[in-house]
């Protein structure tokens, strides 16, 4: 099977194409620029193609003959994402309506019940986008992806190992349902496979947690000790400013993750499991996925000799 991998270069995808060279298809890889995916392992596997959301053309030029597409492009670090993804989402879905492309692909967002943030209503808009499309569009939704280099997971291991006192605002005490990235590319993986599905999967991990559960386990894995102290009226947006600079990484993507902390992001279905996994596949446990994604020995995670919960030098900062 033709399949165009839209971000293939950032964390997801990158981990995403050695899967798919596994299992015998032809990988189109979407670059933005030349060179950007000189150092993957994969490079010489797959076929380079220029993509950039931003131009029309290309989108459409870029789906041309491919039998699936998968889409992993979101526009967090940006002030205007919800406006930017649902714009982005509709060029892709009409473009491979034009071409006659068999299916699509979309990693998107656990979709928990009341008003949602921003982060997960940009989700829910592009996925309803692909799937009022004419192409059938299989739409997997996961809450955090656990792996080295996980926007989410980096986010955890930062603040576990700079903060000694973890503060813990009383808004945050919803469950959540980790996955890993080796889970989540083998359900990619398994819905390019048999007849397209036009719907919606929920796919996580066996463990469910609390916050504060997640960082004790996470504390405990790397090996320190952080007391917790619950803190009231803390605003969400304030808590995303600080988890921000705590951690260095990007404000507009971490305020908007945090802002989805208040919600239960939990499976309500598994039918991923039965109908996308292999038969004998079995979610890897919290702890040991942790630790594995802190393992730096063997082959990177985007190599198909390496574990995909490893991480590699070519991991966003």
């Amino acid at each position: 099977m033709r399949v165009l991998v839209t971000g293939a270069t950032g964390y997801v995808g990158s981990r995403l194409v050695p899967r798919l060279l596994e299992r015998d298809h032809t990988v189109h890889a979407a670059v933005r620029r030349e060179g950007s995916a000189d150092h993957f392992p994969w490079v010489d596997d797959v076929e380079l193609t220029r993509f950039d959301i931003t131009e029309p053309d290309l989108v459409r030029e870029a789906v041309q003959g491919m039998d699936a597409v998968v889409y992993l492009i979101h526009s967090l670090d940006s002030e205007d994402f919800l406006t930017k993804d649902r714009e982005a989402a509709e060029l892709v879905a009409d473009a491979c309506e034009q071409a006659g492309v068999g299916r699509l692909v979309y990693l998107s967002g656990l979709v928990p019940e009341g008003d949602l943030s921003d982060h997960l209503r940009s989700r829910l808009q592009v996925e309803e986008v692909f799937l009022g499309s004419s192409v059938p569009a299989t739409v997997l939704r996961a809450a955090m992806v656990i792996g080295a280099g996980s926007t989410s997971f980096e986010i955890l291991r930062r603040l576990t190992k700079r903060v000694p006192v973890a503060p813990i605002p009383t808004w945050m005490r919803s469950q959540l349902q980790p996955v890993t990235i080796e889970e989540v590319t083998l359900a990619v993986a398994g819905a390019l496979e048999g007849e397209p599905r036009d719907r919606h999967y929920d796919v996580g991990g066996d463990d469910v947690v609390g916050y504060p559960e997640l960082l004790r386990v996470m504390a405990d894995v790397l090996g320190v000790r952080r007391p917790q102290a619950t803190v009231p009226l803390v605003p969400k947006a304030l808590a995303g400013r600080i988890v921000a600079a705590v951690t260095r990484m990007d404000r507009p993507t971490v305020v908007s993750l945090v802002d989805s902390l208040s919600h239960d992001l939990v499976c309500g279905e598994r039918d991923a499991k039965r109908e996308l996994l292999p038969d004998d596949y079995r979610s890897v446990p919290l702890r040991e996925a942790l630790g594995r994604s802190l393992d730096d020995d063997g082959a990177e995670g985007t190599s198909t000799a390496g574990d995909s919960l490893a991480g590699a030098g070519t991991d966003p900062a």
